[in-house]
């Protein structure tokens, strides 16, 4: 009998997938904590991170929430800088290559008020992956917009409450 798997390969056995996105939620927490306390405040939650797309949630709770019940407008924009980020980081740690990540400008446009949990989501992992390569190449800032949603599934599923753009600057050391 084997005994020398160890207790992350037993436990990714036994529930899978959801072990690596427990893993993703407390390593970007800690992260925050560290070095962007307010990331860490706002609880994210990975619910899914691959080449293609990452989604987060928020939960609407006290800290969260504004006087109307609804999340703060603060809070919204802070989720779309972390599924972005979170994103981007995912594929410049796949490169190999010390690249300077920051977003350059912000859009947004609050369609309704989002009066429960939000996820948000982006969907450019291709776009950041190509812009990652053009920064290699180029040695020079490059900017990419990238478009994210935000949803309260529990309320209207799949339709937004809000839309934002953000401008990701990558620059290769």
């Amino acid at each position: 009998m084997n005994t020398s798997l160890n207790w992350t390969q037993l436990i990714r056995s036994t529930i899978g997938a959801s072990f690596d996105l427990v893993w993703l939620t407390l390593g970007l927490r800690a992260f925050a904590l560290k070095n962007i306390p307010l990331v860490f405040l706002v609880k994210p939650t990975v619910l899914k991170l691959n080449e293609d797309e990452c989604e987060i949630k928020l939960p609407l709770n006290f800290l969260t929430k504004n006087h109307l019940n609804s999340m703060y407008i603060g809070v919204l924009a802070t989720g779309a800088d972390i599924v972005g980020g979170l994103l981007s980081m995912h594929h410049i740690r796949k490169s190999s290559h010390k690249i300077q990540l920051v977003f350059k400008d912000l859009r947004a446009n609050f369609i309704r008020r989002p009066e429960s949990d939000v996820h948000f989501i982006c969907k450019d992992g291709a776009l950041i992956k190509k812009q990652i390569q053009t920064a290699i190449k180029r040695r020079q800032r490059i900017n990419q917009e990238l478009n994210i949603i935000a949803i309260t599934p529990k309320i209207s599923k799949n339709k937004p409450v809000a839309e934002f753009q953000l401008t990701l600057s990558l620059k290769a050391k």
